[in-house]
């Protein structure tokens, strides 16, 4: 890794050292100075574009050109003509001003159309092709080269630091909801332009009166073979591993005209590959906005039993079936129809050993368990199904009507064997064989209606409802030889418990509000907003047992029995005065509410209402065209749903045991967030940082009991509030060949939980802090005609403090990429990443995953061969460390075996 660091500098060396720089002011004819314009050199001899930039916020212009070379130089900026200088370079750097003349035809469209990057107010535009290497797949590929532009592992878009909130084609939605599906399968070759869309707002009478900063929007545009035309690749692979065959089969087709498009993707492979995971389909909203007055914390929370989740989409053995449909039809200019339908099957082993170390055990009982070692074989079979329509109307200007229907439908089943080995104080290690199986077949429906509404200039009206109805049936099964609170649930004592558990949790809920906005002037207005959020959800559940006999006994125990109603209301209204002065913006408001929670079971009805008031307030100082300084202040009155109020008894698995709390009562936080961003085009430099800070007051925490390993636990009302503070900073630098990151983030957070003491028989608290920290680094390169490169370093520290015992977990990984021409037609790519996982006082894993492939394609032929091996180093498994108040773990999962891959791909 030096030696190739050492071969970066000297590149950048040689590179610097054979240029000169010409800078200066681009002004108007009467001298005042231009921001944001556009700056290109043209070698006169090449007739290509040598040096591209654009004036900072004093009109000052920089461009890096090579000596003894001569250059036309353009300036652009909207409504002046393009001003043109002839320049002839020395040895030396050179000074030159250029002056642009008034003029209304626009013709910067000249210079746009050859500028790798070109800003026109909030839509900032690069062209595909000037950062291309060519040796780019898929759209990650290339946004992972633009200034300002990040992508993450899971395919999520982030520009100048704020979260893409959804990638279109042409103008139209690419699967709303998600940009997964965008950047890990659009083909790289298929895009001329990327336009990123800063403060989007979906609704054009709204753009005026909302703060549509954080919302952010890439377009993608297509070359112009690709449109009214299919284009996608065909591919399939085999290949062998250390066990077994694998297999890749992945069609990728797309279609784009001005009145429709589809695009169909599909994916079947047992690589490891996961198109579309668990965590996608539960994340993924088809575009829905969470419900709920301003300064109200309600979510429906999942109430399944809690499959394994994989890390970092690793496993022992992964098989994947995806298929998903994005369509859109325009029958008219003024309305729109489009929608998806995806389907995501997987069929998962996984294999983990944990070491738990327990906090605080009861030093005087020689039986109490201090460390427990689990040994875990898990299969799971996933088939998970999304279906959304959507359409928008808009018969004029001053109306738009919105309808979508989004549905999501799975059957899940988790089959676990697990081994169990207990020892206690005294020295004494039992080991208790466990086997679990938990399903889930669970269906919801969301719709969204929404009008906007403008009179005239000064009153816009926009109407939001959006309906949610769920069905969730989780079953659970347990079967061990050892079960510490099956008095509690009325169980019959036997040598094999065979527990299982029914459960099913209805809901529907509804939020609507109103909101109207009467604008004093250019840089004010005042909102008024009317609005309800209403929830009714049921909550069943019932525990049977086999015996040894075979006999089913249905357990009658009411502590183990739950037919619960639990309904939520309220109303709000709130009202909010917006203005602009000089650079500051400031919005501030009040909401008022009126709340109920209710529920109903053990025959009474227990009602929680009152009224509140909850301020809010945001002030924004625009420090420059692209710099921005915001403090943001809010209050937050958050509820639990049924899960936590049902009193019967449920598992949460095998050793642990939830009892909910009927007369939970709502919490309080305050929360500040102070951030900046900067995105500077002039040099091109991104910095944004976030400092936030949270106190929650009333939080709802867990009160436990401990039996050995088993728990029994409940929630509470804590009177001891929760902290947190975090900041993340992030600094990014592009030059012309080579882009430099660096980031970080920290945080600390001060929490509270109630446990059993056996000493006192009461309940006490135990305080535990984390302090957690990320620090990465990345320097890249984008050469075209030489090899590119990618080095970064990424370091975490998670340190825990629960109640005074401290552990510390550290991981190191350095990371290399690497991609070049071997000849015209062959491209080569591999990718390396070291791991050191280690406690305070050990190295506790060492794991290297090596990655790589060899593609050719002949100049001019659609047809592709590729050969790819993936963990080339054959690594078996991976860590990961856990802390909460009960206990410290750290984990090793195993993961897949070295192979390799053959396979064929047709471009079409």
């Amino acid at each position: 890794m030096k030696k190739i660091i050492l071969i970066a500098i000297l590149l950048i060396a040689c590179h610097t050292s054979a240029q000169i720089k010409l800078t200066g002011v681009v002004k108007d004819s009467i001298g005042n100075t231009l921001e944001m314009a556009n700056i290109i050199a043209i070698n006169k001899q090449t007739k290509k574009i040598d040096s591209y930039g654009f004036t900072d916020a004093f009109g000052n212009y920089k461009l890096n050109l090579n000596k003894n070379a001569n250059y036309t130089v353009k300036a652009s900026y909207v409504g002046m003509k393009t001003g043109t200088l002839e320049v002839g370079t020395k040895e030396a750097d050179l000074t030159r001003d250029i002056i642009l003349a008034l003029d209304n035809t626009l013709d910067e469209v000249e210079i746009i159309s050859k500028m790798p990057v070109t800003v026109k107010g909030d839509t900032i535009v690069y062209n595909a092709d000037s950062f291309k290497s060519g040796t780019e797949k898929k759209l990650e590929d290339v946004l992972k080269k633009l200034p300002g532009v990040e992508v993450n592992d899971e395919g999520e878009i982030q520009v100048e630091g704020k979260t893409v909130n959804k990638v279109m084609v042409e103008g139209k939605d690419f699967f709303d909801g998600d940009t997964k599906l965008a950047t890990k399968n659009i083909p790289a070759n298929a895009i001329d332009k990327v336009q990123v869309l800063k403060n989007h707002s979906e609704v054009r009478q709204m753009s005026s009166v909302t703060d549509n900063e954080d919302n952010i929007v890439i377009n993608l545009k297509l070359k112009e073979g690709k449109k009214n035309f299919w284009f996608g690749e065909v591919a399939a692979g085999i290949g062998m591993g250390t066990e077994d065959t694998r297999y890749i089969v992945h069609p990728k087709l797309f279609y784009y005209s001005p009145k429709y498009s589809l695009n169909l993707i599909t994916d079947f492979n047992n690589i490891g590959e996961i198109p579309f995971t668990r965590r996608d389909y539960f994340k993924f909203t088809g575009g829905f906005r969470g419900g709920g007055g301003r300064g109200t914390g309600f979510n429906v929370a999942s109430s399944d039993i809690g499959f394994l989740t994989l890390r970092n989409n690793r496993a022992k053995e992964i098989e994947s079936r995806f298929g998903a449909l994005n369509f859109s039809y325009a029958p008219k200019k003024n309305w729109d129809i489009s929608g998806f339908a995806i389907y995501s099957g997987s069929d998962t082993d996984l294999e983990e050993n944990t070491i738990r170390n327990y906090l605080n055990p009861d030093n005087n009982n020689d039986a109490a368990i201090d460390t427990e070692t689990t040994q875990s074989t898990t299969n799971q079979q996933n088939d998970l199904g999304l279906i959304k329509l959507s359409s928008s109307y808009k018969p004029n200007t001053d109306n738009q009507f919105d309808y979508d229907i989004f549905a999501k439908i799975s059957d899940q089943q988790e089959r676990q064997l697990l081994t169990s080995e207990r020892t206690t104080i005294g020295g004494i290690t039992t080991t208790v064989p466990i086997t679990e199986l938990t399903t889930q077949n669970p269906f919801s429906i969301n719709q969204n209606i929404n009008y906007y509404y403008t009179l005239n200039d000064r009153n816009i009206f926009a109407f939001e409802a959006q309906h949610l109805w769920q069905d969730e049936d989780p079953f659970y099964n347990a079967r061990l030889s050892q079960l510490s609170f099956f008095n509690q649930l009325g169980l019959t004592d036997q040598p094999l418990f065979d527990v299982s558990q029914n459960k099913r949790v209805k809901t529907n809920k509804v939020d609507a509000k109103l909101d109207y906005y009467y604008v004093i002037n250019p840089k004010s207005n005042v909102n008024v907003t009317l609005g309800t959020t209403l929830s009714n959800q049921e909550f069943n559940s019932d525990v049977f047992q086999v015996l040894t006999n075979g006999d089913q006994q249905n357990i009658n125990n009411p502590n183990a029995i739950n037919n619960v109603d639990y309904s939520f209301d309220d109303y709000y209204v709130g009202l909010h005065y917006k203005f602009i002065t000089g650079i500051f913006t400031f919005n501030q408001g009040v909401t008022a509410h009126k709340y109920s929670a209710k529920n109903t079971q053990l025959g009474s009805v227990f009602d929680n209402s009152f009224t509140k008031l909850l301020p809010d307030a945001s002030i924004k100082v625009a420090l420059k065209k692209s710099e921005t300084l915001r403090l943001n202040y809010s209050q937050q009155v958050s509820f639990t749903d049924i899960n936590s109020v049902a009193e019967g008894f449920v598992f949460n698995n095998y050793n642990s045991l939830y009892s909910g709390n009927r007369e939970l009562e709502n919490s309080l936080s305050h929360n500040v967030n102070l951030s900046y961003f900067s995105f500077n085009m002039f040099n091109y430099t991104n910095v944004f940082a976030n400092i936030n800070y949270s106190k929650r007051i009333d939080a709802v925490k867990g009160a436990t009991r401990f039996d050995g390993v088993d728990q029994v636990s409940t929630s509470i009302n804590s009177v001891f509030p929760d902290e947190t503070i975090s900041a993340n900073a992030n600094f990014q630098k592009s030059y012309r060949k080579f882009k430099v990151t660096l980031g970080g983030n920290v945080a600390y957070a001060i929490s509270n939980n109630l446990f059993f003491s056996g000493l006192t028989g009461e309940n006490e608290n135990r305080e535990s802090n984390s302090f957690t920290q990320n620090y990465n680094t990345r320097f890249s390169s984008n050469f075209r005609n030489a090899p590119n490169f990618d080095i970064g370093y990424n370091v975490s520290i998670n340190k825990y403090d629960q109640g005074g015992i401290v552990n510390t977990f550290t991981t190191h990984s350095p990371f290399v990429s690497f991609d070049t021409f071997i000849t015209d037609e062959l491209v080569f790519n591999t990718k390396y990443t070291y791991n050191n996982f280690r406690n305070q006082s050990r190295t506790l894993n060492d794991y290297s995953f090596w990655d790589a492939d060899l593609s050719y394609q002949k100049g001019g032929s659609k047809w592709e061969y590729i050969i790819k091996a993936t963990n080339l180093l054959n690594t078996r498994s991976l860590n990961q460390d856990e802390s909460n108040a009960i206990f410290n773990s750290s984990s090793a999962y195993i993961v897949q075996p070295r192979f390799v891959t053959f396979s064929v791909k047709y471009n079409l």
